[in-house]
């Protein structure tokens, strides 16, 4: 399968989502078992701000191919 390169943009809107992933986590792993935490604002704020910069708002099979092609990339 041939690896595709990604833009800036599209690159950033991958880091941010895996940065809101790895805090939702974190949100989850502190709870121990009580209600999670809320994920900041800010962190929401940036995924949001990342995906609509790279054209990926809304468009989730188009975000979900770059996730795929991301992980496999490494």
């Amino acid at each position: 399968m041939p690896t595709a390169v990604l833009t800036d943009r599209e690159r950033a809107a991958v880091q941010a989502y895996l940065r809101l992933l790895q805090t939702v986590r974190a949100s989850f792993a502190q709870a121990d078992g009580a209600r999670p935490a809320v994920v900041p604002p800010s962190v929401l704020a940036e995924a949001e701000e990342a995906l609509a910069g790279a054209g990926l708002a809304g468009n989730e099979e188009e975000f979900f191919r770059l996730l795929r092609g991301w992980g496999s990339a490494g």
